[in-house]
């Protein structure tokens, strides 16, 4: 079997058409379909069912592509730790992490790491609460940026950075918008403004809700939390938010409210592989995210 078998059969699933397929790999198509025919004929069996142009994986097609993406990513991240321990300042993280952490507090940290090692490269993916870990499990990923911080998860190992407050968006002209502190339950018959189904910030803020009796009444949704903020802005409604993300500045005609009774925080950190080791330069910036955020907390 040989690595570019492997590549070509990966390319042809994906694409499904093996014209298609040749043509993004720059080589004729009766080489790909040489290739396949080879490798279905060192394994036994078919990888694909053909429909004319277009082919489709079998039942174990799919399972051979499951293992040869596993496969695949071991041996670009083999490649990645050679070069790497050569000279781990120039290596490249990759990070994946949701919306709500993605306006402060990352590119914070990111510009504070380059300074020391200017020659590190990042590439970044935005997705939702869940897809991050997910992504962090299946080797897609060897770092996520959550908040809040997973707990007893078999197959990543959480650690907290720093904890933050849920504060209150208001509309300027709120009648509360005078008030030093609120109470959660002082906002059970506001409308609120929340992130859409399936975020998990949104989740967070329903539960802390639903702990002081009430289910808030839903208005409107944004996509992100800039969008909270301009919706509230407008006067439709208010809005919890993590109080890192108004850090430097306060969207006009809104006010912010400390919420202490009860005080609602969430952790944020981050979260790596169990069952794989960090590359090295990973490393790096895995010590100087926990040396960072330390340094914060002293001030």
């Amino acid at each position: 079997m040989e690595l570019r078998q492997l590549k070509y059969f990966m390319e042809v699933a994906q694409r499904e058409h093996m014209t298609e397929a040749a043509e993004n790999l720059h080589v004729a198509q009766s080489a790909v379909s040489r290739q396949i025919y080879n490798l279905e004929s060192e394994l036994g069996v078919d990888l694909f069912v053909r429909q004319g142009r277009r082919v489709r994986l079998t039942p174990i097609g799919r399972m051979f592509l499951e293992s040869s993406t596993q496969a695949m990513k071991m041996l670009e991240n083999a490649k990645r730790e050679v070069k790497e321990h050569l000279d781990p300042e120039r290596g490249t993280i990759r990070i994946t992490y949701p919306i709500s952490v993605a306006a402060y507090t990352l590119p914070t940290v990111i510009s504070s790491f380059r300074e020391k090692y200017p020659d590190a490269r990042f590439q970044l993916k935005q997705n939702i609460y869940y897809d991050v870990i997910e992504e962090v499990v299946n080797g897609e990923y060897n770092m996520g940026l959550l908040a809040p911080v997973p707990k007893n998860n078999k197959k990543v190992e959480g650690y907290t950075l720093f904890t933050e407050n849920v504060i209150a968006l208001l509309p300027k002209n709120h009648y509360l918008a005078d008030k030093g502190t609120l109470q959660l339950t002082q906002l059970k018959e506001e409308s609120f403004i929340l992130l859409p189904e399936g975020m998990y910030f949104r989740e967070m803020v329903i539960e802390a809700c639903l702990k002081q009796g009430f289910h808030p009444e839903v208005a409107f949704e944004g996509d992100d939390v800039d969008a909270l903020k301009g919706l509230v802005s407008a006067g439709l409604g208010i809005a919890l938010i993590p109080e890192i993300t108004l850090v430097d500045t306060t969207p006009r005609f809104t006010v912010k409210k400390p919420i202490t009774d009860p005080d609602v925080t969430r952790s944020v950190g981050v979260i790596v592989p169990k069952e794989r080791q960090l590359l090295p330069t990973e490393c790096l910036f895995f010590d100087f995210l926990k040396e960072f955020f330390s340094r914060m907390e002293e001030y």
